[in-house]
């Protein structure tokens, strides 16, 4: 009597993986995601950390994580208007499997 080897593998959801993927896609959003953790950062203060990202490109990967629900934006009525990121209670949640991409980094390091 044979075993199918595909008995016991895991069938994966593939809707549910690219809808992961579209979260952390790009070369920038799993960084700024990170950068967030669990802590609350102004524009200017991504910006200074993501040396090499363009004020554009930012703006943009902001409001598609925002979109997503992945951070929330908190604007204030001041002069200079001041705009505040942390992530939601989703992205904090993805927090855990984010980090652990940084440790499977360093096994190929």
């Amino acid at each position: 009597m044979s075993t199918n080897r595909n008995e016991n593998a895991p069938n994966p959801d593939l809707h549910l993986i690219s809808k992961a993927l579209a979260m952390i896609c790009g070369k920038w959003r799993l960084y700024i995601i990170l950068l967030l953790g669990e802590q609350t950062l102004r524009y200017t203060q991504l910006s200074e950390l993501l040396p090499g990202i363009s004020e554009k490109v930012l703006a943009g990967e902001l409001k598609a994580l925002v979109a997503l629900g992945v951070m929330k934006r908190k604007a204030y009525a001041e002069m200079p208007p001041r705009v505040e990121y942390k992530l939601s209670k989703k992205g904090r949640l993805a927090l855990p499997v984010l980090n652990q991409l940084q440790e499977i980094g360093q096994l190929f390091n």
